[in-house]
């Protein structure tokens, strides 16, 4: 989703800090997108879905930046933390059950893409080895970069599913800004 026109805040760069403006396309009335600066913890239900394991979360979720997408209400979140001058990396990216599938997560990404751009060149995001989210990465524009043998298994308490895969490495996708 793109501002509408120039003279729209997300174009002039006068955007409040803590809230940022999606403009939505003519299907969908306007997607709200917040910056979450302070109680990230409320979200801990939804970054959950992506990341089971809290003490996991609390290692990113300090120093990394919060979003939170509303369409009407909560839909998604994510969270981007810096890994160098050049490159930043998606830790975590949700969105409840009942809304996967009508593009909130998409948007996000879209939406990440153009606040970091300017601010680095690379955005990494890290995943299992499960065909349907790889695709969806490479469908954002991901391509698959490297891989962190045995991830979770050394990182986890206890095995992690997605659906019926076992994950084990870390596959990591890269996207040039």
């Amino acid at each position: 989703m793109k501002p509408c026109c120039a003279a729209c805040p997300a174009e002039s760069g006068k955007i409040p800090p803590t809230i940022l403006l999606l403009y939505g396309d003519l299907t969908r009335d306007m997607v709200k997108i917040k910056k979450i600066i302070e109680n990230k913890k409320q979200f801990l239900d939804l970054l959950l879905l992506a990341d089971e394991q809290e003490n996991m979360i609390d290692k990113y979720l300090p120093d990394g930046d919060l979003f939170a997408l509303y369409d009407g209400d909560l839909k998604s979140v994510c969270v981007v933390v810096p890994i160098n001058s050049e490159t930043c990396e998606l830790k975590n990216i949700a969105t409840y059950e009942k809304y996967q599938g009508n593009g909130y997560g998409r948007a996000l990404i879209n939406f990440i893409f153009d606040f970091y751009r300017n601010d680095y060149k690379t955005m990494l995001v890290g995943t299992g080895e499960t065909p349907a989210i790889l695709s969806f990465y490479e469908s954002c524009g991901f391509e698959k970069s490297y891989r962190v043998k045995n991830f979770f298994t050394y990182n986890y308490d206890h095995p992690i599913f997605e659906g019926d895969i076992q994950l084990v490495d870390m596959i990591y996708l890269k996207k040039g800004l």
